[in-house]
């Protein structure tokens, strides 16, 4: 199964989110946040110098994006970037993927290790932002926890552990704080789940650089669908009019230096069989 190239010219596409009829995403190595509407117009958000990544919102509608490499959270409120929440403290390395849920508590991942300077991966954890800023670490040992989801009921936090090759879920207690680690889905062979999204059929896609596609499983870890492009596969996100555009995320690196010469990056399309749920 293979896609359409809806935008193309990008550094390093991450972190895509459907709202308000618009597609959001981070160009992480071009320091810019983006917005692209229906009929392709493409315009600069924000610029975060020290590179975003995931995407939320708060209930009032303030924009919350990952500021990665000095481990923040920030705040956008239309007109100017502000400190949300400083994670420093608690993020092994790098913070990068985030879900926002609808009482406002973001979930934040981080890298745990230096990956553009092959060092030895170490366990990391996943940070819970409060509406208020207040942060504290609410799993750990988890290797390289990237793309999370939580289900339309807000009972359950899948997280993807790429340097895992698995899918790993929580109950998400009444306090924000998660319990019942459990399993939800191994990859197959060669795969490596980065950002990944939530159907309202139960499905998790999950984008895979490693192997340059989409996959589609459910709990357990079935493979209903595979989704393949000609270049890494790093994020994806469900929407559109009805939901059902799955919108994906591509480059022919992640090095930072090399995707700003190449600016390979693409936002690809594909029209996956059932409709967006949950959060993000």
């Amino acid at each position: 199964m293979q896609t359409d190239i809806l935008l193309e010219g990008l550094c390093f596409p991450e972190g895509p989110r459907w709202r308000d009829g618009a597609l959001w995403f981070s160009d992480m190595h071009d320091q810019r946040v983006k917005r692209m509407t229906a009929d392709g117009a493409v315009a600069d958000v924000c610029t975060v110098p020290h590179w975003p990544s995931g995407l939320g919102w708060l209930p009032d509608g303030t924009l919350l994006v990952v500021s990665m490499t000095d481990r923040r959270v920030l705040r956008w409120d239309g007109e100017r970037l502000a400190l949300h929440a400083d994670l420093s403290d608690l993020a092994s390395f790098h913070c990068n993927d985030m879900v926002v849920d609808a009482h406002g508590r973001a979930y934040v991942g981080n890298f745990g290790f230096d990956l553009h300077a092959q060092k030895k991966p170490r366990p990391a954890e996943l940070i819970c932002v409060e509406p208020d800023g207040a942060a504290r670490v609410v799993a750990d040992d988890l290797q390289f926890p990237n793309g999370t989801v939580i289900t339309p009921d807000g009972g359950t936090l899948i997280v993807g552990e790429s340097w895992g090759a698995r899918l790993t879920a929580f109950d998400i207690l009444p306090n924000g704080d998660l319990g019942n680690r459990r399993v939800w889905a191994e990859q197959p062979d060669g795969a490596l789940p980065d950002g990944i999204c939530l159907d309202e059929a139960g499905g998790v896609w999950s984008a895979s650089p490693s192997t340059n596609e989409c996959l589609r499983q459910i709990e357990g870890g079935e493979i209903t669908h595979r989704v393949v492009a000609d270049q890494g596969v790093f994020a994806c996100m469900l929407g559109g009019a009805d939901g059902r555009t799955l919108f994906i995320a591509t480059a022919a690196s992640s090095d930072p230096e090399e995707c700003r010469k190449l600016r390979s990056g693409r936002i690809e399309t594909w029209q996956a069989p059932y409709p967006h749920a949950g959060w993000p």
